[in-house]
């Protein structure tokens, strides 16, 4: 193959590339531009800046009952969705049992299937034990839908670790609990708050799986999809879509940098400035580099 077809098939998958950048985030940016805009119509050209759209956000009784309700179920259920990533992960890469690594398989299973189907069989299964839509149904429904990315997460975390660190603590005479809890999640502690801010993120953010199981109290995202029937609203709808955006890239980054910081802990390092090599004799000879 040619240096020059090499360079022209670079070339057409860069392109290829921003085009789907563009295709895939314009539409995303478009919202942070209108929510500036002095204007209900959300149509070029802008008629000029203004602030007045965020400042509807305060004091709105109904928008500020649906955020409360949302922080709490996000809470609640990242926390349950990274402790039962957490355990999933561990038992499957230190379980050595065939069931432990089933239920893996079947914790990362949702992430496959439609958020519809996902909706309507929880919907059916709250029914049959006497939940019914409620709260305690969403937060079931969310840690459901957060948990594929806890156990990738920490099972990554944890096969990054080098085995020869549980070995040894083993070795000592610590036993497996006691491994777990004092060495094995003080060292993937970074990606422990990274798979919880990244599941509270899906959970906040989760509309399809609410839509089906909520209540009489509405989270933020059935808010949003609410207020879209009334065209007066949507400027008030874009600058809260824009305040998500932000906090949710703010959050997603965070969770990214601890995520890779738990994994440059104990990635091998290089050695240090002495050096052992050995002598064809098998001696050990220490040089200064």
């Amino acid at each position: 193959m040619s240096i020059a077809h090499t360079q022209g098939g670079g070339r057409w998958l860069g392109l290829y590339v921003i085009a789907y950048l563009v295709f895939l985030y314009l539409p995303v940016l478009l919202i942070p531009l209108f929510s500036f805009n002095n204007s209900i119509q959300a149509a070029f050209p802008l008629q000029g800046f203004t602030l007045q759209w965020y400042a509807t956000l305060y004091g709105n009784t109904v928008l500020s009952g649906a955020l409360v309700n949302s922080l709490v179920i996000a809470t609640i259920a990242a926390t349950g969705a990274t402790l039962c990533g957490i355990t999933v992960s561990y038992m499957d890469l230190y379980g050595r049992s065939p069931l432990a690594a089933t239920i893996s398989a079947v914790a990362r299973l949702p992430i496959l299937i439609p958020g519809v189907i996902v909706g309507i069989s929880l919907l059916i299964l709250i029914n049959l034990i006497g939940l019914g839509p409620s709260r305690i149904a969403i937060v079931l429904g969310h840690i459901l839908v957060a948990l594929p990315t806890t156990v990738v997460i920490m099972r990554s975390r944890f096969a990054a670790i080098p085995k020869t660190i549980r070995e040894a603590a083993l070795d000592l005479g610590a036993s497996d609990w006691t491994t777990f809890r004092r060495v094995m999640l003080p060292l993937s502690l970074p990606a422990i708050v990274s798979a919880f801010m990244l599941a509270f993120l899906i959970s906040f953010d989760e509309f399809i799986v609410v839509f089906f199981l909520a209540g009489t109290e509405p989270t933020l995202p059935l808010y949003i999809w609410s207020q879209l029937r009334f065209p007066k609203s949507l400027p008030t709808v874009m600058a809260l879509g824009t305040s998500i955006l932000a906090a949710s890239f703010v959050i997603a980054a965070i969770a990214e940098i601890l995520r890779h910081r738990g994994l440059s802990a104990t990635a091998p390092r290089p050695t240090d400035q002495s050096q052992a090599k050995q002598t064809k004799r098998g001696e050990l000879q220490w040089h200064s580099t």
